[in-house]
């Protein structure tokens, strides 16, 4: 039987405990029997009136999340759903890479932020926090007031993991979605985009998430030419992008059609000038942008060959 598991992620005085209890309150362990493991104790406790279907263990060190321990605990309390408030301080990476046995599956991660000393922990802390963020499924950024909401916007967290659910929870209760109308990066209103070298990240989250923003428009930009071997005849130009270290690389590709591109080389680095039009790909599963190809020429690499978040 698969077993659900939900890890509640944060730093220390994040409110993972606070959100744990709400989620308790409202129901979550009301019919399925509960594991709730703790791996940090701060210095709220779990609601003991929401604990009557639940089973806490504590966790003290990284190296108890083996698959050996967690089958134990399945024999012993028979839990339908698993949470585990997570240790700040720990990676959450070896958990999910072969810390889980087959049939527990890591259903939902939801990262909780203070918003007050989230630039401190970027700054002194960068690897742990961005871990959190880009594998976050569920995003709060709690604690939040008119100028921390504007700086976290000021850095388009959309850049570093689109697929989250993004809030912002204010500190006199209200919350509010991270993403607002006006955050468009760039002025679209003459129905061309000769995108800036160093901008090509935004513009590439931008276009993911808002693809018809650009529907119809004429885009022109630098790339390394990719021939996909997954997807037979699709050609997806992009450009590697750095998340918060070195070790984090991804390619932003681009599903792109035209005819001679077939000529240019993998890495080899290209012009294009291109219409976008939303259409279902295999490539993205779904809809996304599709570029249709009217120029495209060799060029020269731009100065900084990695885009960085």
């Amino acid at each position: 039987m698969d077993i659900p598991v939900y890890l509640i992620a944060g730093f220390l005085d994040a409110g993972k405990t606070n959100f744990i209890n709400g989620i308790l309150q409202d129901g979550f362990a009301r019919e399925d029997k509960t594991l709730l493991l703790c791996c940090e104790e701060g210095e709220e406790e779990y609601d003991a009136k929401a604990l009557d279907n639940v089973t806490v263990v504590t966790v003290d060190e990284p190296e108890e999340l083996t698959p050996a321990f967690f089958k134990k605990l399945e024999k012993q309390y028979k839990p339908k759903q698993v949470v585990i408030e997570y240790n700040g301080m720990w990676m959450i990476e070896p958990l999910y890479r072969q810390g889980l046995p087959a049939n527990w599956i890591l259903y939902q991660i939801m990262t909780l932020v203070d918003a007050n000393t989230f630039e401190m922990y970027v700054k002194n802390m960068g690897q742990l926090m961005m871990e959190k963020i880009t594998n976050a499924d569920l995003l709060i950024f709690n604690r939040c007031n008119a100028d921390l909401r504007a700086q976290l916007r000021s850095r388009n967290l959309r850049m570093v993991n689109r697929r989250a659910d993004i809030f912002l929870e204010n500190a006199d209760g209200t919350s509010e979605e991270y993403a607002t109308d006006d955050m468009a990066p760039f002025d679209l209103s003459s129905g061309r985009l000769d995108v800036p070298d160093d901008d090509f990240g935004i513009w590439y989250v931008d276009l993911m998430d808002n693809t018809d923003r650009y529907d119809g428009l004429t885009v022109k930009f630098k790339g390394l030419m990719c021939h996909s071997k997954k997807f037979k005849g699709v050609h997806c130009p992009g450009r590697f992008a750095m998340v918060c270290c070195e070790n984090d690389m991804q390619f932003l590709a681009l599903v792109c059609k035209g005819e001679g591109m077939e000529k240019f080389k993998n890495r080899e680095w290209v012009e294009i000038t291109a219409t976008v039009k939303k259409e279902h790909s295999t490539a993205y599963q779904g809809e996304g942008p599709v570029l249709y190809v009217s120029e495209i020429h060799k060029c020269d690499k731009p100065k900084e060959e990695v885009v960085s978040f």
